[in-house]
């Protein structure tokens, strides 16, 4: 499905005359040609190798299945930065079942990097070869390197909060949509905060990070894969520094 994916996409990566239609009727919230045709390709490999399972897709939404399982596939996550041209979107795969996902993938085509968690794997390739994953060590919240995709959080209740997190950090960087997951399952970051997230743009960064060792769950500690607030973290001390000031 990922090879299919980037198939789809990279055709129309940093193309001349690429455009982009508008979700929204307030806002901008863009869905390019790579987004439609990425994701009708990840569901011509699952109506042929899966077609029991359900299927939850951005642009396409919900197809009911049997078997208990659910394909969760955001086929560009950071559609903005891929108008931009910069290479922090990503083609994100869930595989889950009732309880939430179990396997996910993270691939980012053009650099060629892949990681992958679940199911007793946590492993990243790319141009340099592969290596398992594994998250950073445990560290106080003061040598932190924060990530978070957009400066404006949420609600400004949200914004507050995520400030209070930020002020204590060491570093806080934004604007690189679910490559900030990966580089937090890479052991290069230690928190990732959002919110106002969907389930599609979760599930893939839940199930690799918490295959790589880290922590995902919601702003109050319980589980995420649904969506919304979000606190990924590289261990559980530095989850329960940063879960203590955003409920400050």
């Amino acid at each position: 499905m990922a090879e299919a994916a980037r198939a789809a996409i990279l055709p129309h990566f940093r193309a001349e005359g690429l455009g982009a239609d508008n979700k929204l009727s307030e806002g901008f919230d863009p869905v390019t040609i790579a987004d439609r045709a990425a994701e009708k390709a990840m569901r011509e490999v699952l109506a042929v190798r899966r077609p029991m399972d359900a299927i939850l897709g951005e642009e396409y939404g919900s197809e009911a299945g049997d078997s208990g399982l659910t394909w969760v596939l955001d086929p560009i996550d950071g559609t903005r930065g891929f108008l931009s041209g910069t290479p922090t979107w990503g083609v994100l795969i869930a595989l889950s079942d009732a309880a939430g996902p179990v396997l996910g993938v993270i691939d980012q085509p053009y650099t060629s990097e892949r990681f992958e968690g679940g199911l007793g794997r946590a492993q990243w390739s790319g141009p340099l070869g592969s290596r398992a994953l594994g998250v950073r060590p445990a560290r106080p919240l003061s040598e932190a390197i924060l990530f978070t995709t957009f400066p404006e959080v949420g609600t400004e209740a949200e914004r507050a909060a995520f400030r209070r997190v930020a002020a204590q950090a060491r570093l806080t960087r934004y604007g690189m949509d679910c490559y900030a997951y990966a580089l937090l399952a890479a052991g290069q970051i230690d928190l990732v905060i959002e919110a106002g997230l969907q389930a599609y743009d979760v599930q893939a960064p839940i199930a690799v990070i918490e295959a790589a060792g880290g922590v995902v769950t919601d702003w109050q500690g319980g589980k995420a894969h649904e969506g919304g607030q979000v606190l990924a973290a590289a261990s559980a001390e530095i989850h329960a520094a940063a879960l203590e000031l955003l409920n400050g």
